[in-house]
C-alpha cells in the first residue's frame, strides 16, 4: 500500500470511529432510560462542571456533555484499537484487550473523578455506579464489533 493511502485509512478509521460513537452513543442512551440511575452520570458531569449537584445541573450541559464524550470515545477506542493491533497483532485478541481497556477507563474514570465530587445520598453512589458500569459496558459492546469490522475493510 502506498504511504499516502496508509494515512488516508488511518484517518478514514478515526472518522469512522466519530461515527460509531454516535451509534454506541444512541444504544447506551436507550440501556440509561430503562435504568433507575441511568439518567444520573450526565448530570453528574455537568454538576461537576458547574459546582452544583446534579438536580441543579443544566439539562442542556449535560446532554452536550453526554454525546460529546460519547462521540469522542469512538476515536479513543480505534486508537486503543490501533494500539492493541500494533502490540499483538490484528485480530479478535487485539479487539477484546482494546474493548477492556476502554470498558475500564470508562467506568474508572466516572466512578473516580466526576462521581465522588457531586453531593448525593449515600446510598445512591452505588447504584449509579452499577448503572453507570452496564451502561458503559452497552456502548462498548456495540463500539467494538462495528469498529473491528469496519478494521478488516482497511
Amino acid at each position: 500500500m502506498a504511504p499516502s493511502l496508509a494515512t488516508l485509512t488511518v484517518s478514514l478509521q478515526f472518522a469512522f470511529g466519530i461515527l460509531a460513537g454516535v451509534l454506541a452513543t444512541l444504544a447506551m442512551d436507550r440501556v440509561m432510560g430503562a435504568l433507575p440511575e441511568g439518567p444520573t452520570p450526565p448530570f453528574v458531569a455537568a454538576a461537576v462542571l458547574t459546582e452544583t449537584t446534579p438536580r441543579a445541573a443544566p439539562e442542556r450541559l449535560a446532554l452536550f456533555v453526554h454525546y460529546l464524550s460519547g462521540v469522542l470515545t469512538g476515536p479513543l477506542f480505534v486508537w486503543l484499537l490501533l494500539t492493541s493491533e500494533g502490540v499483538f497483532g490484528a485480530g479478535i485478541r487485539a479487539t477484546v484487550i482494546a474493548a477492556v481497556v476502554l470498558y475500564a477507563l470508562m467506568v474508572g474514570f466516572f466512578v473516580l473523578v466526576p462521581l465522588p465530587r457531586v453531593e448525593l445520598h449515600p446510598n445512591r453512589h452505588s447504584t449509579i455506579r452499577r448503572d453507570w458500569a452496564l451502561s458503559a459496558a452497552i456502548y462498548v459492546a456495540v463500539l467494538a464489533p462495528v469498529v473491528s469490522v469496519v478494521f478488516v475493510f482497511f
